[in-house]
């Protein structure tokens, strides 16, 4: 049998934190890592019943989700973030792997969203696969200031169950997301040298909205999964016109 933390990283999550912890209770530990919240999530946490750690400054979404893995009691974990729950159904899932003791050095599980007012089955959201539950000794967060995976040295298998998602208020929320990531994606990019092509800039939006909305049947979920494709189109543009940007900018004197 193995012995399963629960981990979640927070700042100012008042909004939905209550809801995660309620679905994570079947984890023999549940360990919040704050990074200075100023509203109730702190509070709200130890009502839940999670034992919670403040570790400040913030250093980074890898660096910060390492530093809860290696606060964790116990190998096995199951990573989440806020605005995620845990499915009945996987729930039960993990719970009969941890009882017979696991096979594999990390497992995937979809991720659906909620968008809406709907669950996201389609477009570039669906199937999301995640790896987020792995045997620590295995297994790391890696990536750079945005889209960061766990990555495990071993095999990797995937759970029936699904994760549910809550990433978005609104389409305001969304816009003020995108903003920030293309942002930090840019940043990563110019670092790395990666270049920053008129031709890209101009396709690469069409052929991720024409992917999300006709390819992958985004068309099938109405509104919803137009606007999906459309902001994802966006979110393409963004971050390469911010990359041609700082790529610009570097050259002048």
């Amino acid at each position: 049998m193995a012995l399963l933390s629960a981990v979640i990283i927070t700042r100012d999550e008042e909004r939905h934190l209550g809801a995660a912890l309620e679905s994570l209770a079947f984890a023999d530990e549940v360990l919040v890592v704050d990074s200075g919240s100023t509203d109730a999530t702190c509070r709200i946490a130890g009502e839940k019943g999670a034992r919670v750690r403040v570790l400040t400054p913030w250093p980074g979404f890898v660096e910060q989700r390492n530093r809860a893995v290696a606060a964790a009691a116990h190998d096995w974990i199951l990573a989440l973030d806020a605005d995620e729950r845990v499915t009945p159904i996987l729930r039960e899932e993990i719970r009969a792997l941890m009882a017979a003791g696991p096979g594999a050095a990390g497992y995937r599980v979809r991720r659906v969203a909620r968008y809406l007012g709907r669950w996201i089955r389609g477009g570039d959201w669906y199937p999301d696969w995640q790896l987020r539950l792995f045997d620590r000794r295995y297994g790391e967060w890696t990536g750079g200031r945005v889209h960061e995976s766990v990555r495990v040295r071993g095999r990797v298998q995937r759970l029936a169950g699904e994760l549910e998602h809550h990433p978005y208020r609104d389409i305001g929320h969304h816009l003020q997301t995108i903003d920030r990531y293309t942002g930090l994606w840019a940043q990563d990019a110019f670092e790395r040298g990666r270049p920053a092509r008129a031709l890209e800039l101009g396709l690469a939006p069409a052929w991720s909205f024409l992917r999300s909305y006709l390819l992958r049947a985004g068309f099938r979920l109405g509104w919803a999964g137009f606007v999906v494709a459309a902001m994802g189109s966006y979110y393409t543009f963004l971050k390469l016109a911010r990359l041609s940007e700082l790529r610009r900018t570097s050259r002048q004197p």
